[in-house]
């Protein structure tokens, strides 16, 4: 579906000022512009340093492109006064502030939020930060890694041997979804009452979040479950399997009618089902190391796309282990193209499909390409 002249977009008319720098906070404005709000980013005079991670994109950063379209960038030295007055006058008809600077800088130019929402009742105001606004660490710098370590994902996530990093900036971005969805839930709440709200958001609180399961399985069950690679420390079987040309599959079985019919189907081994070792998931789980060789010797029979076919046949879920260039190139892959410096990029799309999206998306902003904007 794609945005017709007969429906708007439901962010029509808002104003959003953005404090904002690398990717939490620019992840949850380019959704809002991507949703028709109006986005000032205010800039460093040499530009989010996010512009500078990479040259991917045509000379542009993968970063910047990736979470700043569809904005407008105002470049503000904001140490001296006039930037600073240039900022406050924009809140003055501005519907959300949001910024991630360094903790307690927003407050000393003047930009704290109980000091706006005491200037402004109607503003929605939202602060990304690394460690909340109280506790020991609500002082220290955070950036993503180093939340990925504190948080304990790093301690879940891959296989025994050296501590490794999740592969994308999983807490920058689960911040800045978060944000998204505080500052929507704000602006419904505004709807009803006529009064902004204050929204926080840390990124050790995002990461928490998606600890919940090893958390409550650590506190109140057996233990934090291992690092098992792409096995599940938690279901049998469940895990990537070599195909006789060398090809890999990642396989999930979920429940005991799919386990009883990969048995029949995949393994031609249908008394497996209700052998004792392997008979509920418990079972399997405990003899894990004797189920995965008894799979592995009958992918070690098939090519993958032998394998593929039985697998389908047999309705048992499964995922092939692709490579960045089998992403580009997946037939499931959904892109909008995007123009970066006069070039045609193709970005995913967003994982939600709207009647009010764009064919493509608009361009990044250079560095200081606007000017402050007329709200009328």
């Amino acid at each position: 579906m794609v945005n017709s002249t007969k429906i708007g977009k439901p962010l029509d008319g808002l104003l959003v000022v953005a404090l904002e720098q690398a990717v939490a906070a620019p992840f949850c404005t380019s959704r809002l512009a991507d949703a028709g709000a109006r986005v000032i980013k205010i800039e460093r005079p040499e530009g989010d340093f996010a512009r500078g991670y990479d040259k991917a994109v045509f000379g542009e950063s993968s970063y910047f492109v990736w979470i700043n379209r569809g904005k407008e960038s105002l470049a503000l030295d904001l140490r001296e006064k006039s930037a600073r007055e240039q900022v406050a006058k924009l809140l003055e008809t501005a519907d959300v502030f949001i910024q991630n600077f360094a903790p307690g800088a927003a407050e000393r130019m003047g930009f704290g939020s109980t000091t706006l929402r005491e200037r402004h009742p109607r503003l929605i105001t939202c602060d990304i930060s690394g460690y909340g606004t109280s506790g020991p660490l609500h002082e220290l710098k955070a950036y993503d890694l180093l939340v990925q370590a504190e948080s304990g994902l790093v301690a879940v996530s891959g296989a025994p041997g050296p501590w490794g990093r999740i592969g994308v900036s999983i807490c920058d971005i689960t911040a800045g979804m978060n944000a998204l969805i505080g500052i929507q839930q704000a602006l419904l709440q505004r709807e009803r009452t006529g009064v902004g709200s204050r929204v926080e958001v840390s990124l050790f609180d995002s990461a928490a979040d998606l600890m919940a399961v090893p958390y409550l399985q650590a506190r109140y069950g057996s233990g934090a479950p291992e690092r098992v690679g792409l096995k599940h420390p938690s279901i049998a079987p469940y895990g990537a399997f070599t195909c006789s040309d060398g090809r890999e599959i990642v396989l999930s079985i979920q429940n005991e009618r799919e386990w009883s019919q990969f048995c029949q189907s995949f393994l031609n081994q249908a008394e497996l089902a209700t052998d004792a070792r392997f008979n509920n998931n418990a079972n399997r789980v405990r003899h894990r190391q004797e189920l995965d060789g008894l799979i592995q010797h009958i992918f070690s029979q098939l090519t993958y796309a032998d394998a593929i076919e039985r697998l389908k046949l047999g309705q048992t879920a499964f995922g092939s282990i692709n490579s960045v260039s089998d992403l580009i190139a997946h037939p499931q892959l959904r892109t909008r193209s995007m123009t970066v410096r006069g070039q045609t990029a193709e970005v995913p799309a967003p994982p939600y499909v709207v009647e009010w999206e764009d064919k493509t998306f608009k361009s990044i902003p250079d560095i200081g390409a606007n000017a402050i904007p007329d709200r009328h």
